[in-house]
């Protein structure tokens, strides 16, 4: 997980715009947000899914730069005072706090761009034209509307409401699970011929560790510190949002999880040892404490 996680910062790092290239002050907030932090669990994602499929890694290091450049995007508006207004993200100031809220604004929307980008020209992927195109048509659904975009509305107008379990279950699948699958998806997708079932396999595994990964946060917020998270603590509880505790408790939340962790490694059952990054990072989401 260290050597991909290694691996998924000089990706990044390559593959974004350097800082003295002009507009340099936009540059550097792209890179600012995006390197030098976070657990990099969906460009994990990608490259573990790719180890289970046999497919060399250097393949894969444009797709799993491009989805965790849209994640960067997502979490910089979500930082913004018209979204959750925070001050703290992976440990230091967030964008808008370190440059302005302009210039934050931006640089996600760079970010986006960047992601499309990297994906249509990237020389590294090494697959016909009609897979770039079926990666580009993954994200875009994954970020947009029916997906991440999607999923961050809903959140918004449940502030102060109460949701039931299917209710808040497919406002998560939208908003952290859509990006989760596409990390798996982008790598099913680098494999030529692509192999129809254990991809359908693949995306079973990724919607139950992008639940998971949601409950897990939720708990987290409940129980963890603004320092162990690097962001703030019990956002929220104080913005009176909808989440897993306060809906099934934290001993039920906390079963939830376990649920979906164990439904993760069945998805897995036709693999071997070749699958076994896949687990350990279901088993991660579950165990991390930030």
């Amino acid at each position: 997980m260290r050597d991909c996680q290694a691996r998924a910062e000089a990706a990044l790092e390559a593959r974004l715009p350097a800082e003295n290239r002009m507009p340099e002050r936009l540059h550097q907030a792209m890179r600012y947000s995006a390197l030098g932090g976070g657990k990099r669990t969906r460009p994990l994602l990608t490259y573990a899914t790719g180890q289970a499929l046999g497919i060399p890694l250097e393949v894969l290091d444009g797709p799993a730069a491009a989805v965790e450049m849209i994640h960067v995007y997502s979490l910089i508006h979500d930082d913004l005072p018209a979204m959750d207004d925070d001050s703290l993200r992976r440990g230091k100031p967030t964008c808008h706090i370190a440059y302005d809220e302009a210039t934050a604004i931006l640089a996600g929307d760079a970010l986006q761009a960047q992601a499309f980008h990297v994906l249509a020209q990237d020389p590294t992927l090494h697959v016909p034209a009609e897979n770039r195109i079926a990666m580009i048509e993954c994200l875009a659904t994954a970020s947009g509307s029916l997906g991440m975009a999607g999923g961050q509305a809903i959140d918004l107008d449940s502030v102060g409401k109460t949701l039931d379990l299917p209710s808040l279950e497919n406002m998560h699948i939208r908003k952290t699970g859509a990006l989760i699958r596409a990390s798996v998806k982008l790598a099913a997708l680098a494999k030529d011929p692509i192999e129809t079932v254990p991809a359908d396999r693949l995306d079973h595994y990724a919607k139950c560790i992008g639940l998971s990964f949601q409950i897990q946060d939720d708990i987290l917020d409940e129980e963890s510190d603004t320092q162990t998270l690097g962001k703030t603590q019990g956002k929220d509880r104080d913005h009176q949002k909808p989440n897993y505790p306060a809906l099934l408790g934290l001993t039920g939340a906390k079963q939830k999880a376990r649920e979906l962790h164990e439904a993760a490694l069945d998805s897995l059952a036709g693999f071997g040892d070749e699958a076994d990054l896949l687990r350990a990072l279901s088993q991660y989401i579950i165990d991390r404490r930030h």
